[in-house]
């Protein structure tokens, strides 16, 4: 048994889904289960969708929905599948226009829905043994909206009865989504399909998994930044928790740990050349990444409190710190402490601002915006000197290895 997952960009076109299916065919004889993610840029457009009915803004909200269905139907033409193949063509209601968090993921989760439902087709019509599961009713959930905590041992059992009973080599699945037992639908934060597709993995324990990207494997620096970039063939588990945890967008933070647990291998291979060698993050690779590698971690705010009567109690501090930050959904990305501050590094959300007023009530407060956070792996002097100079960094932490810089744009 393997597990394939293959992102927005990976199906974002007619000719995408064609390569998805050359690829499932260099595996002949294996079971197979198959990820997939929202086609292209599906799940932005549900969320403009989402801000337009939020905003009471029903013709906006169907317009961007009429486009959905055009880019979704022009798919189904070139592909040769009838219109009804696409399952959600009515602009839904919100199911409560009072809780974003509830009704993002009862409209956001329709990407992954229609994108499986038009691959299991697909597949179908060129022969292949495919059927599709429904992760809403197998991968089971807590009802923690756009960032749901997976019931591991309910899930492993509803998938692996669903696999079993399904009889077919090929079984289609969402990325991202899942279900809660009441029946409603969740997604599991953004980029969680790679999630999904360890969990998947885990449960079945398959052979390996492998995610399908438009980059020759994991580099040491995204090309779209970095001049020269290089190919990591092969890294350990705790080295890519750490690059994911630092804000590496080739890995999702949440992917690595149920692989580990049952030494999984994980391959990043790319799409465009299926039969290219890739990266393997595995129990046995042989060595730390031997050159430095590149990390940016975009949209950063960076918030410093002090006590506003002069006394602090550091942990006290942080301990309403952290209370606030987690009950906003905060993602910190670096901390860094005083005598009588403490600094916090946290990606931009919705949610920032409501933080923001409530740490002004307990604390004196200040907060810039627009920062980027660079963490370098296998930093030396003169790397640390190129990558300061003429930048104005706000914040910086350096350890033997590594530097972290958070810099204004």
């Amino acid at each position: 048994m393997k597990i394939y997952k293959f992102g927005g960009a990976s199906v974002r076109n007619p000719e995408g889904i064609q390569n998805l299916a050359h690829i499932i065919s260099l595996c002949e004889t294996e079971p197979l289960v198959v990820v997939v993610s929202a086609m292209g840029k599906t799940t932005n457009a549900l969320e403009r969708v989402l801000a337009a009915l939020m905003a009471h803004d029903r013709v906006e909200a169907a317009r961007e929905w009429n486009d959905i269905i055009a880019y979704h139907d022009a798919i189904l033409a070139s592909l040769g599948l009838p219109p009804e193949t696409l399952p959600y063509r009515a602009l839904p209601a919100l199911q409560d226009e009072h809780n974003y968090d509830l009704s993002y993921d009862q409209l956001v989760s329709l990407g992954e829905l229609t994108s499986t439902a038009i691959i299991d087709a697909y597949l179908r019509s060129q022969g292949f043994d495919s059927c599709l599961l429904d992760m809403t009713r197998l991968l089971r959930t807590d009802a923690t909206y756009r960032d749901a905590n997976v019931d591991l041992d309910t899930s492993a059992g509803l998938l692996c009865e669903a696999v079993r009973h399904a009889g077919h080599r090929i079984c289609i699945a969402q990325g991202f989504i899942g279900g809660t037992v009441d029946g409603l639908r969740t997604t599991l934060g953004r980029e969680g399909s790679d999630y999904t597709a360890a969990l998947i993995g885990n449960f079945l324990n398959a052979d390996s998994v492998t995610i399908w990207k438009d980059v020759p494997g994991i580099l040491n620096a995204d090309p779209r930044l970095v001049k020269d970039t290089v190919l990591i063939p092969e890294l350990r588990y705790h080295d890519a928790v750490e690059l994911s945890y630092s804000g590496a967008q080739i890995i999702h933070p949440k992917t690595i740990r149920p692989l580990e647990n049952k030494r999984i291998p994980l391959y990043v291979k790319p799409f465009g050349d299926p039969t290219a060698a890739g990266s393997k993050i595995h129990a046995d690779a042989a060595g730390p990444i031997n050159v430095p590698v590149y990390i940016w971690r975009k949209n950063q705010v960076l918030i410093t409190i002090r006590p506003k009567d002069f006394s602090f109690v550091l942990e006290q501090s942080l301990n309403q710190l952290f209370e606030i930050i987690h009950r906003h959904r905060l993602k910190v990305s670096l901390i860094q402490s005083s005598a009588v501050t403490i600094s916090v590094s946290v990606d931009h959300t919705r949610y920032v601002d409501d933080a923001l007023r409530e740490l002004s009530q307990q604390f004196r407060l200040n907060y810039n915006e627009g920062l980027s956070l660079l963490t370098i792996r296998g930093t030396t002097p003169e790397i640390l000197h190129r990558e300061s100079a003429n930048r104005q960094i706000l914040l910086s932490q350096t350890t033997r290895r590594t530097a972290r810089l958070l810099i204004s744009e």
